[in-house]
């Protein structure tokens, strides 16, 4: 008997706002790739040759919105299963004539796994991934060492893979499982002072005031 895969995120559609619908529905087209199981060629999708960096669960597309603004010379794919947050990053999208952002509305270890050619990648973010804080659900968690090992592979030398939590004893766990990921060396002694290209989000600064921590992980990939 087959199980089911484990998956580290619960779809939970919400509601679509009238304009976060509407953006789906008429640039999804534009802006969308659809999964399939066959490696992407970037450069065709993006329509020129540039870095690419995938982001992993994009939430609302803010702070995807401002990276790409701020580094016109990079490409992202933005990878989310909430659709509500699909459409308000392709309203940001189409409100600012961003040209280097592609999404795909899909599992990103099925992504990454089957779309994602090895030693493709210039960068992968994962910011604030869902801590799933209950022991019994830390299987759920997408940094794992399979995981690990799989982004690692799609990583050209020289990349990063760059975690953001505030759920510090997630941020050792993953510390923890890039530290012992083939190919990945760490870019700080333990945890990492917030890169300037991650912007602060709306959550981080209520969590700040609220005291809460923020911990950043980089790691790059070994060359050549």
């Amino acid at each position: 008997m087959t199980h089911p895969p484990i998956r580290s995120y619960v779809l939970r559609q919400g509601r679509f706002s009238p304009a976060q619908q509407k953006a789906h529905s008429e640039l999804l087209p534009r802006f969308g790739v659809s999964y399939s199981r066959n490696y992407l060629d970037l450069a065709r999708v993006f329509g020129r040759v540039a870095p690419v960096v995938v982001e992993i669960g994009f939430g609302m597309g803010e702070t995807t919105a401002r990276i790409a603004a701020g580094n016109p010379g990079i490409d992202y794919l933005g990878i989310e299963v909430h659709a509500p947050g699909v459409g308000s990053l392709l309203r940001q999208l189409d409100a600012a004539q961003l040209s280097n952002v592609r999404v795909i509305s899909h599992d990103a270890v099925e992504v990454m796994r089957e779309m994602i050619a090895p030693a493709s990648l210039a960068g992968i973010h994962v910011f604030f991934p869902d801590p799933w804080p209950k022991k019994r659900h830390h299987k759920r968690r997408l940094v794992q060492p399979p995981f690990a090992a799989l982004a690692a592979s799609r990583l050209a030398p020289g990349g990063y893979f760059h975690v953001a939590t505030d759920w510090e004893e997630y941020g050792a766990q993953v510390l923890e499982v890039l530290a012992m990921t083939p190919g990945l060396v760490n870019t700080a002694h333990g945890f990492a002072p917030r890169p300037a290209t991650r912007p602060e989000t709306k959550f981080e600064r209520r969590g700040l005031k609220l005291g809460h921590g923020v911990w950043d992980i980089v790691f790059r990939r070994e060359g050549p």
